[in-house]
Order: C-alpha cells, then structure tokens, then sequence
C-alpha cells in the first residue's frame, strides 16, 4: 500500500532541540526528504522543544542524570504524538530507546575528530602548563589530562557559541567541540586545528545525526528509509553496540570509532580512569557483519583489563 506523504495542509512534525547546531541538523533532515520524495518545505513541520539539559547550564551532567537530558522531552513528544520524528546528535543518544520508539536510520556521518579552538593557541601542544582547559566532556577531559596532567580543566557546558562566548569572557584558554557542528555551522574555520583520532579517539558516533520515529509509524519509516545512509549505520552498530556493554553513559569516559574499508571494519576503542590516570584500549578489524559483536567483545576484554572500580573519581 503506497503511503500518503505530508502535504503543507498536513505536514511531518519534526521535534528538535533549539541550539543553531540542532537546528542545522533538523533543516538537513527536512532538506534530504524534501529531494527524496519531491516534496517543499511546507510539507514538514519544524517543532523545537526544550530539554531538561538546555535549562540546567550551571552543573556537569553527571551530576543531574547523564545523556538522557537531551532527549526525554523529545521522546515524550513522540509518544504522544505531538511531533513524528526527531533528529538528534548520536553523541548524546542513550544506547537503549523508551519502549514504542526505534532509532534506526542515519545521516552520511561528518568528520568525526575533536577541534582544538583558542583565541592565543595554534595546538594543543603550544598550551603552557597551568594554562586552562574548558570542557564539560568527562571523554575529553580524561584524555587531556592523561596527556597534559600539567593543564587546569574548568567546566564548560551550553552550545558552540556559548562556548565560544567564555572563551571570549576568557573563562579558559581553550576548549574542545566537534569539527562535525562546526561543520555543519559553516563555522570550520574557528578551529585553530583539527585533533587527528591518533591523539584523541572521538566519542562513540561523533558527527553522526540520528532520526528517530515510532516504531509502529509505516510512514514514518518508509520515508526515512529513503535518506537512511547504510555504512553509517554499519559503523554505528559496532560502536554502539561497545558503548552499551560498557554501560557508557555521561559518567564514563568512553571513546570509540568505526571505520570501513570495502567489507572490512576496524574499530578502536578506550576506557580511561576519570582523572586521566589510566587508559585502556584495543584495536580490532573484521567483517561488517560482526561489527556489533566486535564492539561487545572488546568492550568485555576492557572491563576484564580494567577490574573493579576502574571509573571511579579519585579524591
């Protein structure tokens, strides 16, 4: 049975938060199934909703619940049936969804590296000791500080350009963000330089966009369908399926990256101490198809290496 597709008389609500990089993110959504399906952009409906980790700026994430932040109102939504898709940051989404919703089609992924942004510092190897770093990622800070244990970390949480804004107030000397938002901000040139994945392994699906829809929604799914990109996927599986056995969450620094090269898949990952103090971490290549179970097993041989209270914040 064909689907009926949305008409400007009854558009596809597409739920998004509100910051300029969720915003991009939800246009490129709305723009790739307009090209799809032939459709205007009247046809779909732009919804921006408030999380919980848009209004609470002042306090890290792990101390007011974690990645689910920027999500439960969305999904909520969805449920309800007041919007019927939502785009999202893969880097924020918890690996398992609420009961009625799946997530299972992608974008073509961004590059997924770190930027290194200051207004004095070309890299982070020109940074002085004692100078400050600004970030709210335990990821980032985990691995800085394994790296640079001489650098002053301060918490630095709100979107690209509030962080941007406390470099300018000079609350840090530098900070961290993803080449991918900047990206898709048409902001790449604020990177004083890119940090190659040698140096500093991105979070699991960084650059990635996801859409999520309801799992019963046929319309739903057949459209998304369309504009699905299939080794994103296919990289995705594998890191996700590492950080869910790892029980990642905003608490844990966890990093992990996919790769592909024609049928083969190489995946790294790391576990590091959240004060940088020990990193542990593995590198693996085999076929697409065993990607998720490539991503469970090294995540089992991590917490066999790392043993009991491995995550636990040093005082």
């Amino acid at each position: 049975m064909a689907i009926t597709l949305p008409s400007p008389a009854s558009p596809l609500k597409i739920g998004t938060r509100g910051s300029p990089l969720a915003l991009a993110q939800a246009y490129e959504t709305r723009r790739r199934l307009c090209a799809a399906f032939d459709l205007p952009e009247a046809a779909f409906e732009i919804i921006v909703i408030k999380t919980t980790g848009d209004k609470i700026l002042d306090r890290p994430l792990k101390e007011i619940g974690g990645k689910g932040l920027f999500t439960r109102e969305i999904e909520d939504d969805m449920l309800s049936g007041a919007i019927d898709i939502a785009v999202h940051s893969m880097k924020d989404m918890p690996t398992l969804q609420p009961e009625g919703l799946t997530l299972d089609t992608y974008l073509p992924r961004e590059d997924v590296r770190d930027a290194f942004v200051s207004p004095h510092h070309a890299r982070l190897a020109d940074m002085p000791a004692g100078a400050s770093v600004g970030t709210s990622s335990l990821r980032r800070r985990a691995q800085l500080l394994h790296f640079r244990p001489d650098l002053n970390v301060v918490e630095f949480r709100g979107n690209v350009q509030t962080r941007l804004k406390k470099l300018e107030n000079k609350v840090a000397d530098c900070t961290f963000l993803a080449m991918a938002g900047l990206r898709r901000l048409d902001m790449a040139h604020v990177a004083k330089s890119a940090i190659e994945t040698t140096e500093m392994l991105p979070a699991v699906a960084q650059g990635a966009i996801g859409i999520e829809r309801r799992i019963d929604d046929m319309r739903a799914a057949e459209m998304l369908g369309a504009i699905h990109d299939t080794p994103t996927g296919q990289r995705l599986a594998a890191e996700r399926a590492f950080l869910a056995a790892l029980d990642g969450s905003c608490e844990t620094p966890i990093a992990g990256l996919a790769e592909l090269d024609g049928t083969s898949l190489r995946l790294r990952g790391e576990v590091l101490r959240p004060d940088g103090s020990d990193r542990i971490g593995d590198d693996v290549t085999g076929t697409i198809e065993d990607g998720a179970e490539m991503g469970r097993a090294m995540a089992a041989k991590l917490l066999a290496e790392a043993g009991p209270g491995f995550f636990d914040w040093r005082t």
